[in-house]
């Protein structure tokens, strides 16, 4: 009987316990990889992942180190199942002996494989692409960093680099994917980002102008602009079909940035251009994208995934009745905390403490079901009238920016939408996905800027972009670009438009800003935002309260069902033509909505009578402005 030692084998080479526990377990039975993962899965429990992916520094880590990491990512791409050596065998050239090896969680064999063993063992798993969660903000990234200061890797002694090299977030030029393709793709992730990306360091990762070349394995292929991180090749063993496309993940996993890879890259370069095409299973195309070095696309063996609720660290990553000390606390905060965010917000909107009610709901919306292609929970908000002067939509997104996790700023201009790649496409060539700026991740705030949108003719790709935008606002689902059909892909991303006018585009509620700070005060208003910032507590709790509303459960008693029946009922009876039954959906969102935002998960009659009443507001101001500018609808 084997006596292992776990503590040895884990603080010297863990991996060697899966040669260990292969060699002393009969092949027929397959106990001892539960084994191993059962063991991985316990190191999770003790702290033992402590370094975050998107925090390492892999130029920094020495090329045969195997780290156990975290990654926090979306599947942007599902590659073909692959086959592998699960266990084989390996002889000594000098003594002749014989050792069984396990092939899991590893890249490469070792030396000396005896390929006529019958003791060899195939075995399956799948590659998902995976990339850092898009739009990710920077004050999420900076908690999580500042959580993990302590981890992050130091080169052995025996590693010399030749010179010192920054982490993926640290270094300003790692967006490896080249301006000419970037600018098609999407406009800026930011408003504060600059317009001219400038050249990239590396240059060997510009790929050519062809669309052959285009599908280089060079090209990170992240869905927005901008974007830094890593991205990476997640291979997992088992239990693959509970993945979905676009799922967002926390991937505990070994992470491999072995040289060979790049090596047997370079081979099948090499060897494709000599090798008839109608005997090699892959294109050249196809080999680059699936094989990229492993220094630029590292490899991420998967021990345990779970999927994201959300991604704010200030949240516990667990479900939310796990943590009933903290769902209590924080429950008992979020009237107090929606007034002050109700005054932030009323400031932010110049004044106006109505469209900031409406903000609010806004921001803690989610499709919380689907009943047929209906989604429930959804509520796009088009705030129109917004200033034109003093960059104003500009800083309205960088507040927003400040208290969402996940954010992007989309400026609709007429050159935006014609040239833009809103929508995946498949690329049968390279054999992948090709991203677009609406591969986002749930719970994404999507700011459309209408107000950069000028006069003029919108293409072909024009078109398509706006109708892609206006299925996303309808029905929250984007429709993927197969070449020969397309293929829906749900999605649940919150959009707030910002107009001048009623945008072209659908939404669930219209409210038209009213300032109550003159234009020539406008610069010194805003201003004003930003040379007070809220404190980093505040701000915290901001982004605890939003993120907090959105998670919650809701319900509608019988009791309040009746009522709000008997209401409808009421209402129609003077005028049958003063409430739909659009509006009293609409009423019945805003009321869960206005119940939840204030930490209410059931709905109260005091609730739908204020939910009335500021539909009531919104109503008859929109009908106000209709009247004095006829041409608005």
């Amino acid at each position: 009987m084997i006596h292992i030692n776990i503590t040895d084998l884990w603080l010297s080479n863990y991996l060697c316990l899966l040669d260990v526990l292969a060699a002393s377990q009969n092949n027929s039975n397959s106990g001892w990889e539960t084994k191993a993962v059962e063991f991985f899965q316990d190191q999770e429990t003790k702290d033992a992942f402590k370094c975050q992916l998107q925090h390492l520094c892999l130029e920094m880590t020495p090329t045969f180190t195997l780290i156990l990491v975290k990654f926090r990512c979306l599947i942007q791409d599902m590659f073909d199942p692959e086959f592998y050596m699960g266990v084989y065998e390996t002889v000594d050239p000098s003594t002749k002996t014989k050792m069984l090896r396990c092939g899991k969680y590893k890249d490469v064999t070792e030396c000396g494989v005896d390929f006529n063993s019958r003791n060899t063992v195939t075995a399956e798993r799948q590659t998902f692409y995976c990339v850092p969660i898009p739009g990710e903000n920077p004050w999420v990234k900076e908690i999580s960093s500042s959580c993990l200061t302590e981890a992050r890797v130091v080169p052995s002694t025996s590693y010399a680099p030749s010179r010192q090299k920054r982490s993926y977030e640290e270094d300003d030029d790692m967006d490896t994917q080249p301006q000419k393709q970037r600018e098609p793709h999407a406009g800026p992730h930011s408003p504060s980002e600059h317009h001219g990306n400038g050249d990239c360091k590396r240059q060997e990762t510009e790929a050519p102008s062809s669309q052959t070349a285009s599908a280089s394995h060079l090209d990170l292929n992240f869905p927005l602009p901008g974007e830094k991180g890593p991205s990476c090749l997640v291979k997992v063993y088992e239990d693959w079909d509970r993945f979905k496309l676009n799922d967002t993940l926390e991937v505990y996993g070994i992470l491999s940035v072995s040289p060979a890879l790049s090596a047997l890259a370079d081979e099948k370069d090499a060897s494709s251009s000599l090798l008839d095409p109608a005997e090699s299973m892959e294109t050249a195309e196809e080999q680059r994208v699936h094989s990229p070095p492993a220094s630029l696309v590292p490899r991420l063996h998967m021990l345990h995934a779970k999927p994201l609720p959300h991604n704010n660290p200030l949240l516990p990553s667990a479900a939310l009745e796990d943590n009933s000390a903290f769902l209590s606390s924080t429950l008992s905060e979020m009237a107090s905390v929606r007034e002050e965010i109700l005054s932030y917000f009323t400031h932010v909107l110049l004044g106006d403490a109505l469209a900031a009610e409406y903000l609010i709901l806004h921001l803690i919306s989610n499709v919380y079901s689907r009943r047929d292609v209906l989604p429930l929970g959804k509520f796009t908000l088009n705030l129109s009238g917004c200033p034109t002067v003093a960059s104003y939509t500009e800083r309205f997104y960088q507040i927003i920016q400040q208290l969402v996790p996940s954010s992007h700023y989309l400026a609709m201009s007429l050159q935006n939408m014609n040239q833009m790649r809103l929508v995946p496409k498949k690329d049968y060539v390279a054999n992948r996905l090709v991203s677009g700026a609406l591969q986002l991740a749930r719970n994404t705030s999507l700011f459309l800027d209408e107000t950069q949108l000028e006069q003029g003719q919108l293409d072909t790709t024009g078109v398509r972009n706006v109708t892609a935008l206006g299925n996303l606002i309808s029905w929250q689902k984007v429709d993927y670009d197969f070449n020969y059909h397309q293929m829906e892909f749900p999605c649940n991303i919150n959009v707030l438009i910002a107009s001048e006018g009623r945008s072209l585009l659908p939404s669930d509620c219209q409210i038209h800003l009213q300032p109550q700070v003159a234009p020539s005060h406008l610069e010194e208003s805003l201003s004003s935002i930003h040379m007070h910032p809220q404190a980093s507590s505040q701000l915290n709790k901001f982004r605890i309260y939003l993120s907090m509303a959105r998670l919650l459960d809701y319900s509608i008693s019988d009791e309040v069902t009746k009522s709000v029946e008997d209401d409808f009922v009421d209402m129609r009876k003077d005028d049958p033509q003063s409430i739909s039954a659009e509006d009293l959906h609409r009423m019945l969102v805003v009321a869960r909505l206005l119940s939840l935002s204030l930490g209410q998960t059931s709905l109260s009659r005091d609730s739908w009578l204020r939910a009335k009443h500021i539909e009531m507001l919104r109503r008859s101001r929109m009908e106000q402005h209709k009247c004095v500018n006829g041409n608005e609808p």
